[in-house]
């Protein structure tokens, strides 16, 4: 009986319709059944309950191992043993399994064995409105002419939906607007697609731009729904647009056809002339995905080609939708639908799937015993998809057909374990396509044996020798064991056990992996705590019955290197000074360093040398025997005190060591010697310390006075020079600019007291280096702008000004004529006379200096800064001429006195800071302006 599934996934046993087929001398009936079931079930969900629909019994249904085999990656179904109920065990999604499919339908078979029977059952995948619909674009744009006439349409993107029938997409709806009504399309295939029909002319003028928005629909309950916005721009241009020759074009092309291929050429007229009558071809908007990907379209001939690869299994039937333009300012545009149909060719090979194998075989299996159960499939139509299946003669199997498209491998002689323990089996599936088309696949299948060997070794007992401190858990042996039978026979398991009446080794020390037979360590091994373990390993098998063996286990520690020599003489933290009385000949015994190691053989072996001593020539030590002896005659310069160390090493390696001192007192044939020297360093090593100390603060007192003394000299040598220098410049005038200022401290120099301060400045023009004294406890010269004459007494102004000068409060305007007189004009030496009178100058030497004075203050003046005045303005006249004659007394010249010798005119300070130019007579501001820069 074949049960009618009902919508809701429930199936009435009493509608099951069973078709009973009798295959040879399997005795295996196939009945078909079919349910129906909504996508998107939950895991778990029941269909339908099998053991009742096929008639079978309930009881024994565990035991023939009822299984659901499926086609596809993924097991959609399983039935439960216990009810007989087949439910959803992954998820549906009618979509993924069927794409736009009107049926969905998933075949499953339904195998049990003892004996095997293959039913087969279909279930209906319905479909539920769980897809919204989508349009390949976020946003349509037009362009529309003006001039388009009312009646014209527009084909606008078509929207998809996933779901099927009723769910699927229904109808589109349009926003309301004034000019452009919807009209709903079907295509031949039943699928939906607008058209925007323009009910009303467009005017640029007065609406440029228009913006809808386009709903499609589908049919669920409740209905889902996608918009689209469309912005349509309003163009000016052409009154005529292109148009095909025919509507729909039609062409069959091979499905293996190479790219490049021509389909159809597509041709449409345009009543224009010039660039609106060249028309320009390309694809339409509401094109399906994956048509640009597989054809190409040439804009100007409109000849339709090849461009992907075509698959007849994925698409029969391909509606292109193509359009025309002309190039005017504003195209029109023509559609026209191109069907392309593929033909199908033999280009897939058939696929061979095991869907169920008995493996391993016993070797004692009966003749006709099922081994696997093939299923072959072929994805191309009509005789491309027929397929026959074939396996090598001379093997002891033989493959039968059972169902369509279905094949049964089974045993066709006696199998022999011992002569083939497997076979590798080749199977061959041929379609009839032309030309035909093949696949392989390869079947294992293994013969089993019974359980009649033993765990075998390659020996009796195994003898371990494991080096002490070993680190828990590292491998220490693997025991070679091995089962001639089958692998579940000969499955291993391994058990350490103790030897004797001992107890408690194998959990304190070893362990051993159940499974490969591993001994491992459980903590370090001391060779000096235990050095032997005697130990069994029991191996059992898997088989039934069990079979066992046991196999001595010795595990022997050796010795490592790990515990240094230790001191028993002398020992460690006790003084021991040994006596040695001077002229002792070589080879006297003094002591002997007695050392021990716990280790065992070479690691035990001890060995004594002498590390460090005073003197190395005096004393030997035993390589073995550790005796510390006289090498030469000990003679009256040795050291009183001779403390010795001696290293012993062991024998292992990597070598370990230790040391011992000892002290060994060279005495004056007398034990009071021996207390001479108790502690602290002998006099000798005293002594020497004292001497390398006194020679290194000779060597660095030496070389402090030798680089005092250069420096000395080197600053000797720079003052003599610069004063050299300063004697051999050429005499200039009297009245120029002068040079720099050379400043002394008559103080520092030892001149004059410590309490009088005085500051000598000397002009690099100078011969005699004319002194300029300040006063003490002055301020410092660079602090004194003051002027160099300030208001003093008009009878010595006029001394050394001219007769017709005044002072600043009487002061005349300046004349350009105004010279000294001849008396008082400055000259050589011998050729001046100074006036007797007042405290004016009355030799040579103090005329110069004055004047050199004035000259230098006033130059100083001119520049804004002092260097020869101090802060009250004295220029040290008052220290040579009396305390009433200071600067503050001295009138101001800036304005009206001239250097003598020059046609140059100074100016007073506040003039240069105010930027006024200075007046100079006769013109020459040049020369005034580099004096004013010094």
């Amino acid at each position: 009986m074949v049960p009618e599934a009902w919508r809701s996934g429930l199936v009435s046993t009493g509608r099951v319709v069973g078709v009973l087929l009798l295959l040879g001398a399997l005795h295996k009936a196939s009945a078909v059944i079919r349910y129906e079931i909504l996508e998107e079930r939950e895991k778990g969900f029941t269909v339908g309950n099998v053991v009742a629909d096929l008639g079978l019994d309930l009881g024994s249904l565990s035991a023939r191992q009822l299984q659901v085999v499926s086609r596809a990656s993924r097991k959609f179904f399983e039935v439960n043993r216990e009810t007989g109920e087949m439910f959803v065990n992954d998820r549906l999604d009618r979509e993924e399994l069927c794409g736009t499919l009107p049926s969905c339908t998933v075949t499953l078979e339904l195998l049990v064995v003892t004996p095997l029977e293959l039913f087969r059952a279909e279930v209906v995948i319905q479909d539920i409105n769980d897809n919204n619909p989508a349009f390949p674009t976020r946003e349509m744009k037009l362009e529309i002419s003006e001039a388009v006439a009312p009646g014209t349409r527009f084909p606008l993107e078509s929207a998809h939906d996933p779901d099927v029938g009723s769910n699927s997409l229904q109808t589109y709806e349009l926003s309301r607007n004034e000019y452009f009504a919807l009209r709903v399309q079907t295509r031949e295939d039943s699928t939906k697609y607008a058209e925007l029909v323009l009910e009303r002319a467009l005017d640029r003028e007065r609406e440029p731009n228009l913006q809808l928005v386009l709903t499609a629909l589908d049919g669920g309950t409740p209905a889902r729904s996608a918009s689209l916005p469309i912005r349509i721009t309003v163009l000016d241009a052409n009154d005529n647009a292109p148009s095909f020759n025919q509507s729909l074009y039609r062409a069959r092309v091979l499905e293996d056809a190479p790219p490049g291929t021509r389909v159809v050429q597509i041709h449409a007229t345009d009543l224009d002339e010039g660039p609106n009558g060249e028309i320009i071809y390309s694809f339409g908007s509401h094109n399906r995905a994956g048509v640009r990907e597989l054809f190409s379209l040439d804009l100007v001939t409109g000849v339709l080609t090849i461009k992907g690869r075509l698959d007849f299994e994925d698409t029969k039937l391909h509606e292109i939708y193509i359009q025309a333009k002309d190039k005017g300012s504003n195209p029109e545009g023509a559609h026209c639908k191109v069907l392309v149909e593929v033909v199908d060719v033999n280009d897939n090979a058939p696929e061979i799937t095991v869907t169920s194998v008995y493996s391993p075989v016993p070797e004692d299996a009966s003749l006709g015993t099922v081994i696997a159960l093939l299923s072959v499939t072929d994805l191309d139509a009509g005789e491309n998809g027929l397929v026959t299946c074939e396996i090598p003669p001379g093997l002891p199997f033989s493959l039968t057909s059972s169902l369509k498209n279905y094949f049964t491998l089974k045993t066709s002689a006696a199998l022999d374990r011992e002569t083939v323990p497997e076979y590798n089996l080749s199977i061959t599936a041929r379609d009839a396509g032309a030309p035909s088309l093949s696949a392989f696949t390869t079947v294992w299948v293994q013969v089993s044996d019974i359980n009649d060997n033993p765990p075998q070794s390659s020996q009796s007992s195994y003898d371990v020798y494991v080096e002490e401190n070993n680190l828990p858990g590292v491998p220490i042996l693997n025991l070679s064991v091995w089962d001639p039978d089958a692998p579940q026979n000969a499955r291993l398991s391994f058990f350490l056990l103790e030897q004797g009446a001992e107890t408690g080794l194998v959990g304190r020390y070893f362990t051993i992996n159940r499974d490969s037979g591993i001994v491992s360590s459980l903590v370090p091994l001391d060779y000096e705590d235990r050095r032997e373990f005697e130990l069994i390993a029991h191996i059992s098998d898997g088989g039934s019955p069990v079979l066992t063996t046991n196999i001595s286990v010795n595990i022997f520690v050796t010795d490592r290197n790990d515990n240094a020599p230790q001191v028993l003489y002398p020992r460690p933290g006790r003084s021991s000074v040994e006596m040695l009385p001077r002229g002792t000949a070589a080879g006297h015994v003094v002591t002997r360093v007695v050392g021990w190691d716990s280790d065992a053989g070479y690691n035990a072996w001890l060995s004594y040398s002498l590390l460090g001593a005073p003197n190395q020539s005096l004393f030997a030590v035993g390589l073995h025997t550790g005796q510390v002896s006289t090498a030469r005659p000990v003679q009256d310069t040795d050291s009183p005190r001779q403390t010795l160390t001696v290293l012993i090493k062991d024998g292992g390696e990597p070598s370990l060591s230790t040391t011992a001192t000892l002290t060994v007192s060279v005495t004056e044939e007398s034990p009071e010697a021996r207390v001479e020297f108790p502690s602290g360093s002998a006099p000798g090593e005293q002594n020497k310390n004292l001497t390398f100390y006194l020679l290194l603060s000779l060597i660095l007192v030496s070389v402090g006075f030798a680089v005092t003394v250069l420096g000395v000299i080197i600053f000797k040598v720079y003052k003599w020079k610069q004063s050299r220098d300063l004697y051999r410049a050429p005499v200039s005038s009297l009245y120029r600019t002068p040079g720099p200022s050379l400043h002394a401290d008559a103080v520092r120099g030892g001149l004059v007291p410590p309490h009088l301060y005085h500051q000598v400045y000397l002009t690099t023009d100078s011969r005699r280096s004319d002194p300029l004294l300040k006063k003490p406890g002055a301020a410092s010269p660079l602090a004194s702008h003051q002027n160099t004459l300030r208001s003093c007494d008009p009878v010595f102004y006029r001394q050394v000004l001219g007769a017709e000068s005044s002072p600043p409060g009487q002061q005349a305007p300046p004349n350009t004529d105004w010279r000294f007189s001849q008396a008082q004009r400055p000259g050589t030496s011998g050729s001046q006379n100074g006036d007797e009178t007042g405290t004016w100058p009355n030799n040579q030497f103090d005329t110069e200096m004055l004047q050199a004075m004035i000259l230098a203050s006033a130059s100083e003046a001119a520049d804004g800064s002092s260097t020869l005045g101090g802060g009250a303005g004295t220029m040290g006249l008052s220290a040579r001429y009396g305390p009433q004659f200071t600067l503050q007394h001295v009138p101001d010249y800036r304005q009206n006195v001239y250097i003598p010798g020059s046609n140059a005119t100074l100016t007073n300070a506040a003039g240069k800071r105010d930027g006024k130019a200075p007046a100079g007579g006769n013109g020459n501001k040049k020369k005034s302006g580099k004096k004013e820069k010094k």
